[in-house]
């Protein structure tokens, strides 16, 4: 499949916030928290990267986040990627998705590993009677992606809760500080009986998984998705 870019936009220092259409005008068929895989030839190899989906469905379009890696290929490439261009990329995959509905769920994400939870969010909050919470952690308040969105959704809906931790807070910071891993016991209130969704750097996402097993944790009721 070929997408075109419909837009590009910095939401934070070194994060994109992508639009894409489908060129062809079909429809885009994934389930929230997949990932699209977009392809390009670099020095006559065919470089490949997968982005989780950061929109909804919605027709033929779809919305991805992603950092600059200065020393790599694609993201470099993707900065300067203007609004009309197209690029090749394949179909929705991934199974990081909601699995069960009737349970409490607490969703962790470093950096633009909140893409594919801005997804969910959207896309089944208003249909959920279970509590949801989403920690996010990064090291600066300005680079807490999609902020308003969510802090929005909180004053939305009473059963969502918003909980960005920053590791490096100026002197107005006035919320949690330090790594989500601080937090986790906070957020657990001593319970087992939720479901734990986990997405960001591998070292994260790794700790995380090692303290719910330390908690009695089901490594069925975690799901995580981790990148380096």
């Amino acid at each position: 499949m070929t997408a075109r870019l419909l837009e590009s936009k910095e939401i934070a220092p070194g994060v994109l916030h992508l639009e894409f259409e489908l060129a062809s005008g079909e429809e885009l068929s994934f389930v929230p928290g997949q990932f699209v895989s977009l392809k390009r030839m670099f020095e006559g190899k065919e470089v490949i990267r997968a982005y989780s989906i950061a929109s909804v469905p919605n027709g033929n379009r779809f919305a991805l986040c992603l950092n600059e890696v200065r020393c790599g290929l694609f993201s470099p490439f993707l900065f300067m990627l203007q609004p009309g261009a197209e690029i090749e990329v394949a179909p929705p995959l991934g199974y990081f998705t909601l699995r069960n509905r009737d349970r409490d769920m607490l969703m962790i994400a470093t950096g633009t590993g909140v893409a594919p939870f801005r997804s969910m969010l959207a896309a089944h909050l208003a249909e959920l009677n279970t509590q949801v919470t989403l920690m996010l952690g990064t090291r600066y308040a300005g680079t807490l992606l999609y902020r308003e969105e969510f802090e929005d959704l909180a004053r939305k809906y009473p059963n969502f809760r918003f909980w960005p931790t920053i590791t490096k807070p100026a002197e107005d910071w006035t919320g949690r500080t330090g790594r989500v891993q601080q937090h986790l016991d906070e957020a657990l209130d001593g319970r087992t009986d939720l479901d734990v969704y986990l997405c960001g750097l591998k070292e994260m996402v790794d700790d995380i998984r090692g303290l719910l097993k330390q908690r009695g944790f089901d490594r069925k009721h975690v799901v995580y998705e981790k990148y380096d």
